[in-house]
């Protein structure tokens, strides 16, 4: 398949975001074709009013693949506003959706909730699945490995491809969303990981940082003193574990351990941090490495980006001639 995916350049990536890493490293691995991106346009979407950072996080997330095991020699690492091309089939694919339609999308809402803080009033904001599915679209990608909050964006996407196809003949594939094991982790407060909550553990820390954030992590509720039961399904602790934590053993421990009240929280969040830093370990070492070869970042994204204006571009050829702009 071919495979299309992005993250927004608003910070540093956070843990949430390195399950994602993982299913995209796995795609790679597995011999698909792979396009990784990093959505600058987006971000403008909620944090136009600070673009200052905007290039050094840009930078900071192309490090982060890196260090997470995309290789460049191997997928297509590239920037959205690097490629024109997106802006052209946006414009175009516009004209295909209502704006009730991008109303009514579930994310829309939950995010004006969410960041009641920040100015989303504008048409790019109400737009910005719309301008995703550009992205998808214009690499005709087959697969997009997303969160379940995603979904609806691809269904979106999806639509826009068969009215599209249907209007001016055969141009792109319908794409499928494609699910991690552990598509959703929670933050450290037991909330949605947000940036605008505070309450994620950032890839890019130390052990000593990592103890921080994992030592005051909300915990079951019922789990009031030591010898008090919990239920791990309660814990995002456990979600954690789930993701973090790959000996078998280990999992038992700890839910036998907390339904039975034979360890405290305390001991089942050393073990979680035992396991995030072998884990962390090779991705702290390999940005630290990173951080001596600026030059070499800057040509994985300019190799990156020819590879994908090349693709932008006879997609765009397609999607001119069976649209009949071909000036």
């Amino acid at each position: 398949m071919r495979i299309l995916s992005g993250m927004r350049s608003t910070g540093k990536l956070h843990l949430g975001n390195y399950i994602t890493l993982e299913k995209w490293k796995e795609l790679q691995d597995s011999g698909h074709e792979c396009y990784y991106f990093v959505a600058d346009w987006h971000a403008l979407t909620s944090h136009k009013e600070d673009v200052s950072q905007f290039e050094f996080w840009t930078m900071d997330i192309v490090k982060t693949y890196v260090s997470c095991g995309l290789d460049p020699e191997i997928s297509v690492l590239f920037v959205q506003s690097a490629i024109k091309e997106h802006s052209e089939l946006f414009l175009l694919l516009s004209n295909l959706v209502s704006v009730s339609r991008l109303q009514r999308m579930p994310t829309y809402k939950e995010q004006r909730s969410e960041m009641s803080g920040r100015d989303l009033s504008s048409a790019g904001f109400m737009m910005y699945p719309l301008l995703q599915s550009a992205d998808v679209l214009m690499y005709r990608a087959n697969g997009v490995p997303i969160g379940e909050d995603q979904l609806y964006h691809i269904e979106l996407t999806r639509e826009i491809a068969r009215r599209f196809n249907s209007m001016y003949g055969e141009v792109f594939p319908e794409p499928e969303p494609i699910l991690s094991k552990f598509p959703k982790l929670p933050g450290t407060d037991g909330r949605k990981m947000s940036k605008s909550y505070n309450n994620f553990v950032l890839i890019d820390n130390n052990a000593e940082y990592l103890w921080k954030k994992l030592a005051p992590m909300m915990t079951d509720p019922a789990r009031k003193r030591r010898n008090d039961p919990g239920d791990p399904e309660k814990c995002p602790v456990w979600d954690y574990h789930k993701a973090f934590t790959q000996n078998k053993e280990e999992l038992e421990w700890v839910v036998e351990g907390c339904t039975q009240a034979l360890i405290g929280c305390l001991e089942c969040k050393k073990l979680l941090f035992e396991n995030l830093v072998k884990k962390l370990k090779p991705v702290w070492e390999k940005m630290r490495e990173l951080d001596n070869y600026e030059e070499s970042l800057m040509k994985i994204v300019s190799e990156g980006n020819s590879k994908a204006k090349a693709f932008a571009e006879s997609t765009m050829k397609l999607v001119r001639n069976a649209m009949s702009m071909r000036w």
